[in-house]
């Protein structure tokens, strides 16, 4: 496939940038600084801003699929601003394009955790990702009321972490799965990145959000 990538030197993003082209998918990247990428087979770097929609527009025209990992970054003051902002130039950019096929990663914090009740909103939620989090829900909201994209968003379990490449993961949709014992489910972020490279080659969650875990 040919597939555009919005935050490939992120924390989700890197691995992500792996796990595609280790599987033989022509990838395009967008950065607003390519220089920090290096060359690579079957790696296309493009200058552009995520949250300028013509620049997104122009720079994956023509390819299969769009995956944003898009994060303005946790310690960003206006997050939850630049994070709306710019998923919808993505959005806006990709439909422009004529791209169909949209994959999203966003966060935990929109996981049902009670009915009615989304881990964002409970008591004990970290203050310094909620803005983060908040603004990761209202995209899945907008994302929902999308007709004209074949969308999938993506929510982690809560435990997201730098580890080892297994390709074993679970899924499922609007609430979080359940880890060993009372501990939170987790996942490396190299299985997680193995999970949405699978469901850009196999979907089996079309315009549904779903969750991974090991």
């Amino acid at each position: 496939m040919k597939v555009a990538l919005i935050g490939a030197t992120g924390f989700v993003g890197a691995p992500l940038l792996t796990e595609l082209l280790s599987r033989g998918h022509q990838v395009t990247v967008l950065a607003r600084n390519p220089a920090k990428l290096s060359a690579q087979a079957s790696l296309t770097v493009v200058q552009a801003d995520a949250l300028d929609a013509t620049q997104v527009a122009q720079a994956v025209a023509g390819h299969d699929a769009v995956v944003s990992a898009y994060n303005p970054g946790w310690t960003e003051p206006r997050i939850h601003d630049l994070f709306l902002e710019g998923t919808a130039a993505i959005v806006a950019g990709t439909k422009h394009a004529g791209v169909k096929r949209f994959l999203m990663v966003g966060g935990a914090g929109s996981l049902f955790v009670a009915p009615g009740v989304q881990l964002v909103d409970t008591a004990g939620f970290p203050a310094e990702y909620k803005q983060g989090a908040l603004a990761a829900r209202e995209a899945l909201n907008r994302l929902k009321l999308e007709t004209s994209l074949d969308w999938t968003f993506l929510s982690p379990p809560i435990i997201l972490a730098p580890g080892v490449r297994t390709g074993q993961y679970r899924t499922g949709l609007d609430t979080p799965l359940p880890g060993e014992g009372e501990a939170p489910a987790a996942i490396s972020v190299e299985d997680m990145a193995v999970a949405i490279v699978d469901e850009l080659e196999k979907p089996r969650h079309r315009q549904q959000r779903f969750t991974v875990a090991n």
